[in-house]
């Protein structure tokens, strides 16, 4: 099951869409799932209040409208919906629970327009336990290509082997990026060339956190890119255009006690197509 958060914005609509296809690619039903504060379920239906009022009278039609994109768009996928009261990213959290994706629009209703991310979609990505797709409202005409971060953590492998299964669901080229930068190379122009000694142990990194994908998924295309730089502005790059990003909510650099990374973080800010956030656990 997929599960969709909605909040009447026109990306909660973007994220129903790509839920959908997503849904039918995998064969799987879609739950649309609309939670919203208790407060206004606790006022009288005479009370004064006129937030309260304005609450309850657009719930019916922000689940309706969301139901009628998801019926219209792919009308042999098995939706439902649920109206959940609570606090927003707690309730798709919960709703998630069992669900192998929770989708959601990466600003909504309450985001100011001069943000580039919604509170929920930030705070679902740092703590659910399936991953994580946040949708643009706006996506450019994909190429037929998915991109993974790779960064050699512990937890990169689930981020690879759920890339894997979204180019072989797609039909897609695999492209696996891993950036590296040691504080030595920071202080070296551009232009300089890496040491060979160090970018073939970073081939090797990547190399090995793919070898044995190839063979659980002969029809993926896989191209591998390493490119010394910081991972944010070399991934951003790479998936500019593509069907998704997928990368790890945590990598090597990142304190264990984070929710989520540094790079992870930064990405759901800046990249421009659909990005799917793995949830990494903490090692015992």
């Amino acid at each position: 099951m997929i599960v969709v958060g909605v909040d009447g914005s026109r990306a909660g609509l973007a994220a129903v869409g790509w839920a959908m296809r997503e849904a039918d690619m995998r064969g799987v039903k879609v739950r649309i799932v609309y939670v919203v504060p208790t407060c206004p379920y606790e006022m009288s239906e005479d009370t004064p209040h006129a937030y309260g009022r304005w609450m309850r009278e657009r719930v019916t039609p922000v689940l309706a409208d969301a139901l009628r994109r998801a019926h219209s768009q792919t009308p042999r996928v098995e939706v439902e919906s649920d109206l959940l009261q609570g606090d927003p990213r707690l309730g798709l959290i919960r709703a998630s629970k069992d669900a192998e994706l929770l989708v959601v629009g990466d600003r909504g209703l309450g985001g100011f327009q001069e943000l580039l991310l919604g509170s929920v979609a930030l705070g679902v990505s740092g703590q659910a336990t399936c991953p994580v797709a946040v949708i643009r409202e706006a996506l450019a005409q994909p190429r037929d290509e998915v991109v993974v971060g790779v960064d050699g953590s512990s937890g990169g492998g689930a981020a690879i082997e759920f890339a894997f299964i979204e180019a072989d669901l797609r039909g897609a080229e695999l492209h696996a990026v891993h950036a590296w930068s040691e504080p030595a190379a920071r202080l070296i122009p551009e232009t300089v060339p890496a040491t060979i000694d160090q970018a073939g142990a970073e081939r090797l990194l990547l190399a090995e956190a793919v070898a044995g994908q190839g063979e659980r998924y002969p029809d993926v295309k896989l191209v591998e890119h390493i490119e010394r730089g910081h991972p944010v502005e070399v991934l951003k790059k790479a998936s500019t255009g593509a069907d998704l990003l997928v990368v790890g909510s945590r990598g090597r650099g990142d304190v264990a006690g984070l929710l989520l990374g540094s790079v992870s973080h930064s990405l759901l800010h800046h990249v421009t197509c659909p990005l799917v956030v793995i949830p990494v656990a903490d090692s015992a």
